[in-house]
């Protein structure tokens, strides 16, 4: 007998759309998590009145409400989670909307299961959209929606939670977008492996080249076209090359109109609402984990956080990485997958593959919800191969944090309430310099392409082995022709400081 205060996912649901295609709605983002809370009600199979027993709600942010600066061109929800819950009629006693990023879903999943063990939460909801594609395309017709929303009500507002990866060096050096982070990390792991770009190129191709054949078959896929390996690798006018190494295929595609939501409840309440056994899928454990800022990593091409978290929710798991049948790890760029896998001795090419979804740059980046789609096909995929174990990886920020989950159907013992676990964060810190230095020996770098041009990004380390950034100077030929040949790493400039405070480096 499973104990009454045993958490389970009772519910998924998925809703998307695509613009032009039959049925379009051009709908808002409340209007997309509302459907896709009705979705996973119905998944339920409840014969109570699921809605109206939700007493928890937590909203996972959309990109126009992730960051102080973002605009909402059509007005936004003041309680999203709320706004969401009206539309199927839930009125939850509490409303949270979580901080951003990508890990933000997995990990409310451990935090939400654990309270409902302590018996402060009987039905949870985990909900989350983008419309990012819509909003694009009414905006460049010139139609102005209104999407806001004045519901009020209690709401936790739990703030962007973005301080950990806005640094210094990101605004003043042109790196403050994730793919110039990325791509820094990336350029990093391909000197470790010393591998020419082409080569870098042909094996993230090869990566995702099967990402490409999951998305084909997923209808909620934003991109759902079968791609081989050296057409994602090769650059074109059409997958031209948006930071090194990255041509645009690679990326996480960010113009999509997607939603999807996540239902937890206790055992007790789950047999009190009707909702078959057969649809019960066990939370055996969720671990949630931050990294050190990006300079005081001491390897850019990995994550340690992101590696103790996948190793802390395999041990409370009882399972090793081959005890799992299915993975979905976080895509928004190659390295996140490969730092995973190399982890846990997964080759790119595992049989049993690596995305449920299709991944962030072909199924879509919905943002900061993408995880929620994966565990709702990680819920389905363990339902039909029933004792059978999925594993999520959520990613957030430039590998800044990290959550794993681990589900089936077989049972999982919560009564200590151990499953889910924070990781502490590492205290292997590189030194990063505070004051002036006049020279530098690169470590990473990557070519930004930008409406003013191109623009060199590199870290590296001072005389007195401090970590730095920087931008090459694109204007001195010597520079420009080092960066251009791919094979910076280990050069030494000369730096200098112009009059906006940016580390400009000049080969020496």
């Amino acid at each position: 007998m499973i104990c009454d205060n045993t958490p389970v996912i009772i519910g998924v649901g998925q809703y998307s759309e695509r613009v032009g295609e039959p049925g379009y709605e051009a709908l808002s983002h409340m209007d997309l998590g509302g459907h896709a809370l009705a979705e996973a009600i119905t998944d339920s199979a409840a014969t109570g009145d699921l809605a109206a027993a939700i007493d928890t709600i937590c909203a996972i942010r959309q990109f126009e409400n992730s960051y102080s600066e973002a605009v909402a061109p059509f007005g936004k929800s003041d309680n999203p989670p709320r706004s969401i819950g009206k539309r199927v009629g839930a009125n939850p006693r509490r409303a949270i909307l979580e901080v951003a990023g990508g890990q933000a879903n997995q990990k409310m999943v451990g935090e939400l299961a654990s309270a409902i063990v302590l018996s402060e939460s009987e039905v949870a909801v985990i909900v989350g959209s983008e419309a990012i594609s819509t909003v694009r395309r009414l905006l460049e017709k010139g139609e102005l929606p209104d999407w806001s929303e004045d519901v009020g009500g209690q709401l936790e507002d739990r703030g962007y939670g973005m301080d950990w990866s806005v640094e210094t060096w990101s605004i003043k050096h042109g790196g403050r977008r994730p793919l110039e982070g990325y791509a820094l990390a990336e350029n990093a792991r391909r000197a470790r492996l010393g591998l020419s770009r082409e080569d870098y190129r042909l094996k993230i191709g090869e990566l995702f080249a099967p990402f490409t054949k999951v998305a084909a078959s997923n209808p909620h896929a934003a991109a759902p076209v079968e791609r081989s390996a050296v057409e994602l690798a090769t650059v074109t006018d059409r997958n031209r090359i948006v930071s090194q190494p990255y041509p645009r295929m690679t990326v996480s595609r960010d113009q999509v109109n997607q939603a999807a939501a996540i239902i937890l409840c206790s055992a007790g309440k789950a047999r009190e609402l009707g909702v078959p056994e057969s649809k019960w899928v066990h939370i055996h454990a969720v671990s949630a984990a931050q990294e050190l800022p990006t300079l005081e990593r001491p390897d850019f091409s990995r994550s340690e956080a992101a590696s103790r978290s996948l190793d802390i929710a395999l041990g409370r798991s009882g399972k090793f990485a081959n005890d799992i049948r299915y993975f979905d790890f976080y895509s928004c760029f190659a390295v996140p997958v490969f730092n995973a896998i190399e982890h846990l001795l997964i080759e790119p090419d595992d049989p049993r593959g690596l995305t449920l979804t299709g991944g962030l740059p072909f199924f879509g980046g919905a943002g900061n919800n993408y995880s929620s789609h994966a565990i709702a096909e990680a819920v389905d995929q363990v339902r039909k191969d029933r004792g059978s174990f999925a594993l999520v990886g959520a990613n957030g920020g430039v590998m800044g944090k990290y959550a794993t989950g681990i589900y089936s159907t077989v049972p999982a013992e919560w009564s200590s309430n151990d499953r889910y676990m924070m990781v502490p964060i590492s205290q292997k810190k590189v030194a990063v310099a505070s004051g002036l230095f006049d020279a530098a020996t690169v470590e990473t770098y990557t070519i930004v392409v930008t409406r003013k041009g191109p623009r060199i990004i590199f870290f590296g380390r001072n005389d007195v082995g401090e970590r730095v950034v920087g931008n090459g100077d694109w204007s001195h030929e010597p520079t420009r022709v080092l960066f251009e040949s791919g094979e910076p790493f280990g050069a030494r400039l000369s730096v200098h400081q112009n009059k906006d405070g940016v580390n400009i480096g000049r080969v020496a």
